[in-house]
């Protein structure tokens, strides 16, 4: 990437001008026209360097959605990840190191359709699902700056599921699956859902505050722009001491997602989960460093996986409106 393709992904990870013509906008900061603008985003959408321009939604608000992983012998991990990814709401699904291997994100309208989707999967590969739901986040937004030295990342806050109106989830849907690389995009989002461009605006602008969408942006391919090393960090932990860990990990220059998830007594006891995506193991093992350096961690015993396949990243399903359903039994 050229330097004007680097500002163009690190000023609008997030904050994507709320208007009518955005890339215009973003094009005035960057003193580029509305088609380079354009014209750069398609190219690197193309290459594989972006996924879309749209939003990511927050876990467990306007849908379903969990961390799920299998355990699978080394000779089926391809049919596994095909049955996997065979699922409509998995929206990102990687292979990484250690006894569970094949881990994914499953989303779904409501809890029932994420229970059949995970049955379903276990139906077909004959192998037990670990589900971890969300149950705290610290950091959820994984728009961290491409250049430059490593900062910490701004602790989460709660969402305002109040703010959720009827007729939401679809434009939610349809900034998970990115808007049209057009000149006016919001508008061509309005007359695929027959509402007004303004109303459109509004609805997304107070989602963002709500903090149900996350961040409203470019959403980056890390591993395509050269962020090839992503480890799952995990740590073992009791109750009263996951929140003040949670807190002090998630403020670790490098450590890019933290959250506290379910725990499955006997199978999975590690509550507390971190990321760390680095150029280089060495750079992820140095900000791990200064993450097992932390008081709140000090001698907790945790297990580090790395991914070392990505079979699938795109965004999460809202709503299944205009998405096919297979059929399957319940859970």
């Amino acid at each position: 990437m050229d330097d004007l393709d680097l500002r163009l992904l690190n000023e609008f990870q997030r904050d994507m001008p709320l208007v009518s013509r955005p890339f215009r906008a973003m094009g005035e900061t960057l003193n580029l026209t509305e088609a380079e603008v354009l014209s750069r985003l398609a190219a690197m959408r193309e290459m594989g360097r972006i996924s879309r321009v749209g939003a990511t939604c927050r876990p467990n608000t306007a849908a379903a959605s969990t961390l799920a992983a299998l355990a699978v012998p080394e000779d089926r991990i391809e049919e596994v990840a095909e049955i996997v990814n065979a699922e409509t709401g998995v929206n990102h699904s990687y292979l990484r190191e250690g006894d569970w291997n094949i881990w994914f994100v499953a989303t779904a309208p409501d809890q029932d359709q994420l229970a059949e989707s995970l049955a379903r999967i276990e139906d077909a590969s004959g192998l037990p699902v670990l589900s971890l739901p969300l149950l705290r986040a610290f950091n959820i937004d994984l728009g961290f700056p491409l250049s430059g030295p490593r900062r910490s990342m701004a602790l989460d806050r709660a969402a305002d599921e109040d703010a959720m109106q009827p007729g939401d989830r679809p434009i939610m849907q349809a900034l998970s699956q990115g808007l049209a690389l057009v000149p006016q995009p919001f508008a061509a989002l309005a007359a695929t859902l027959d509402r007004p461009e303004a109303e459109i605006l509004q609805r997304i602008e107070a989602l963002a505050q709500a903090r149900i969408l996350t961040r409203v942006g470019v959403i980056v391919r890390h591993r395509a722009l050269g962020w090839r090393e992503n480890a799952m960090v995990v740590w073992r932990l009791p109750e009263a001491q996951i929140e003040a860990a949670g807190e002090a990990l998630a403020r670790i220059p490098g450590v890019t997602l933290c959250y506290q998830r379910r725990t499955v007594p006997g199978l999975w006891e590690f509550p507390l989960f971190c990321m760390i995506h680095a150029r280089s193991r060495p750079e992820a093992m140095a900000v791990l460093d200064r993450a097992r350096a932390l008081p709140q961690l000090d001698g907790v015993e945790h297990r580090i996986l790395f991914s070392t396949r990505c079979f699938r990243q795109r965004g999460a399903v809202i709503t299944t409106d205009t998405l096919p359903r297979r059929k399957g039994r319940a859970a």
